[in-house]
């Protein structure tokens, strides 16, 4: 690998971006592709494919075979509220190779007698989110059902690019939650970004099952191709 590319693909790794290097099986060339450009390149569809897969392999083009060796950032959760459902759905997201993080400043909730094996930050949202880096690849999930702590944790989720985003609630809870976050100056093109009522309809009842409902409408928008329109 050509140093330039090197220097490249590591400065897009520090800052967890996503990258894929093609190399031209026969001729051993070699090229970067950013994730941010994927879509305008003539492999276009095979990068974007193999971005959402995370997955490296061999392509057959016009132009002939190709290795696509794909760099994505691992991906992160972080959920709001340490409550019943936060019990099962970060276990859940840990056996998925996530890297989970709740946040709550109620003491009594935040514990790690009820969160032994997963990471729980004890402050407000504004205290304890900038330290973790919200990005384009983290999940956020708002569950406590109190808009002093879910409202601006959503804010600070939605003036990043997280991949998803979603808050636990009726439809008329969410009516009352987007009314709030208006009036806070959220933009409407943002707040239809916030999956609510939150998690794939499976009829859900139980913590642990709204936990399994979560997660996989989390898996589903990070392996899904998004419709554009769904998008905009």
């Amino acid at each position: 690998m050509k140093l330039e590319i090197l220097n490249a693909l590591n400065a897009e790794r520090a800052a967890r971006r996503a990258v894929v290097v093609v190399t031209d099986v026969a001729s051993g060339e070699q090229r970067l592709v950013k994730a941010a450009d994927a879509a305008k390149d003539p492999l276009g569809e095979l990068l974007e494919k193999r971005l959402r897969m995370a997955k490296s392999g061999m392509e057959e083009t016009a132009q002939g075979k190709v290795f696509l060796t794909v760099h994505v950032p691992s991906p992160q959760l972080v959920i709001i509220g340490a409550v019943h459902i936060s019990q099962v759905l970060g276990p859940i997201a840990k056996l998925l190779d996530y890297d989970v993080t709740i946040v709550d400043p109620r003491t009594a909730f935040a514990s790690a007698e009820r969160f032994p094996d997963v990471k729980v930050v004890a402050e407000w949202p504004d205290v304890a989110l900038p330290p973790l880096n919200v990005d384009h690849y983290t999940a956020f999930v708002a569950v406590t059902h109190d808009p002093k702590i879910d409202d601006p944790a959503l804010i600070h989720a939605l003036e990043r690019d997280c991949y998803y985003i979603g808050a636990l609630g009726s439809r008329k809870t969410h009516g009352r939650r987007l009314e709030r976050l208006k009036a806070a100056g959220v933009r409407e093109d943002q707040l239809s970004r916030i999956h609510a009522p939150i998690g794939l309809n499976i009829g859900a009842v139980s913590p642990a099952e709204i936990a399994v409902s979560i997660m996989a409408e989390i898996t589903q928008r990070l392996r899904q191709k998004v419709d554009k329109a769904e998008a905009a």
